[in-house]
């Protein structure tokens, strides 16, 4: 009899907090004491356990991951890194209001065309077409001459 081999497969939320803070230290190749040193500086927020056991998420390894290419790399001090960290989250901010906005001016354009739409309806209802000898032109109807000479709606006659 041949077993087969069964892969179970888990699919964890990327900023849930998983990972023991040795594990994390390991998956972004750092020193624990780097970690805690970051998340003093506010670089990095892991989650708690009940009982106050430092849990990472996917998403602080990959922002560890971050600062040490930017400090590696790139040569940046921490200073360096909050400042880009912080122009990033603006940057971030900027965009999701510029989507706001966007959406906002949709809808004030979509009101525009309604209004627009209501008004040249209720110009359809005040307007006839007045054909005098000399081509035609749009007219109030209280203004324009009934054909034939028939009396208005008030009973009096055209003049």
């Amino acid at each position: 009899m041949s077993q087969e081999a069964r892969i179970t497969r888990v699919e964890v939320s990327s900023d849930r907090g998983v990972f023991m803070i040795s594990v994390a230290a390991e998956l972004a190749h750092m020193h624990p004491q780097t970690l805690r040193t970051y998340e003093a500086r506010g670089l990095v927020t892991p989650k708690r356990s009940p009982k106050g056991t430092r849990l990472y998420s996917q998403q602080d390894v990959e922002q560890l991951r971050r600062i040490q290419e930017m400090t590696a790399d790139l040569g940046l001090n921490l200073a360096g890194v909050e400042r880009v960290l912080a122009l990033e989250s603006q940057v971030r901010n900027m965009h999701d209001l510029v989507e706001e906005l966007k959406e906002r001016e949709r809808e004030a354009e979509q009101r525009l065309a309604e209004a627009i739409e209501e008004v040249k309806s209720s110009f359809r209802a005040e307007l006839v077409p007045y054909t005098p000898q000399a081509g035609t032109a749009l007219v109030r109807a209280t203004d324009a001459r009934r054909p034939f000479g028939l009396p208005r709606r008030g009973g009096g006659r055209a003049t």
